[in-house]
């Protein structure tokens, strides 16, 4: 099947969500490992929404989180990219950027790998000044990758949207500036 991708790194390509995603994207939400730094695993009908909204974002703005294939397999791995977060805090409104990868991908390096190009696009393609990321304390995975990218610890906060949550409502704001 051929893709059309926005862009490449050397492993990935970084398109825009098609219908059979949806099956894929449902089963990474669904996986309680993957979830394990959210409230609640995503069911279909709430993926389905996601993706319907990423189209949206990537129409609208020239970005979402792009849903994210390997080159070599041609398998949708989960999404890497950027969004408008829709909450309330001292540093908005921002550009985040997130990854939410299938496990059988895990440990490869494609998170830090599309990490990376995705923010050479930013910068480069859609003139970002700056980019951030938000994570639970918790989630030591990704504020690992968020300081691989270059990223730095900009604050703490309580997140707006899962106050009364103690294990996730203690989270961390990464930031890098196009330089």
């Amino acid at each position: 099947m051929k893709h059309n991708f926005l862009f490449t790194s050397k492993r990935l390509g970084f398109r825009n969500w098609i219908d059979s995603d949806l099956e894929s994207m449902a089963n990474i939400n669904a996986n309680s490992m993957v979830m394990e730094h959210f409230p609640s695993t995503a069911t279909q009908q709430e993926t389905f929404a996601f993706i319907k909204k990423m189209k949206a974002l990537l129409q609208e703005e020239g970005f979402c989180y792009f849903a994210t294939v390997e080159l070599e397999t041609n398998a949708f791995i989960g999404f890497i990219g950027f969004a408008r977060p829709k909450f309330n805090t001292s540093f908005m409104p921002c550009i985040d950027m997130g990854w939410r990868l299938s496990p059988s991908f895990w440990g490869m390096g494609y998170a830090t790998e599309g990490a990376l190009r995705c923010l050479k696009y930013g910068f480069k393609e859609l003139g970002f000044k700056n980019v951030k990321s938000i994570a639970p304390v918790v989630n030591k995975k990704s504020i690992q990758i968020m300081k691989k990218i270059g990223m730095t610890l900009q604050l703490e906060f309580t997140h707006p949207l899962l106050k009364g949550n103690t294990k996730l409502e203690k989270c961390v704001c990464y930031e890098i500036s196009r330089s």
